[in-house]
């Protein structure tokens, strides 16, 4: 018998067309803002599939779930002017493989450090958490970033497949 999985939860309200947070689909997994956004942007990349570790994942998805992840923290950074990326795959808490995905700004914590140093009852206070015209605010930025990186790798893996032919 497995626990059960909140990530497995939310995919299902994705499904459902019920998941405010969620932004956009892609082959491996699904892209969705954090419940908090204490740190502006901070945006989880979920796997599709119920594993509780990267090498539970065949090589070829894997290499595939690790490359849209990491346009994923493109287009985060581009949405929301980071000046660092900080970028965690976890899952001691919620055991469905998935990223965390948070845009920092110099200055943006008391002292430089990881965003779990934040206190909890802070990064989770009422005004940063489910804010819907800032939550549809940010999913627009976020979405608009990730079709332009999507667009850019497009165009280079064309570029890549007609070199190849020569």
């Amino acid at each position: 018998m497995t626990k059960h999985c909140l990530i497995c939860d939310r995919i299902k309200l994705i499904q459902d067309n019920k998941n405010p947070y969620f932004v956009r689909e892609l082959n491996t997994g699904y892209v969705v803002l954090g419940d908090s956004q204490y740190f502006e942007g901070y945006t989880l990349f979920l796997e599709k599939h119920h594993v509780t570790e990267l090498h539970q994942l065949a090589p070829a998805e894997k290499l595939a779930f690790l490359e849209e992840m990491s346009l994923v923290q493109e287009a985060c950074a581009k949405a929301f002017h980071a000046d660092k990326m900080n970028i965690e795959l976890l899952g001691n808490g919620d055991a469905h493989v998935h990223w965390h995905l948070f845009p920092r700004h110099n200055g943006d914590t008391a002292q430089p450090g990881p965003v779990w140093w934040t206190p909890m009852d802070v990064m989770f206070s009422d005004d940063v958490v489910k804010d819907m015209p800032r939550l549809n605010r940010l999913k627009t930025a976020l979405s608009a970033a990730l079709d332009e990186v999507l667009k850019v790798r497009a165009t280079e893996d064309g570029v890549k497949n007609l070199n190849q032919g020569d």
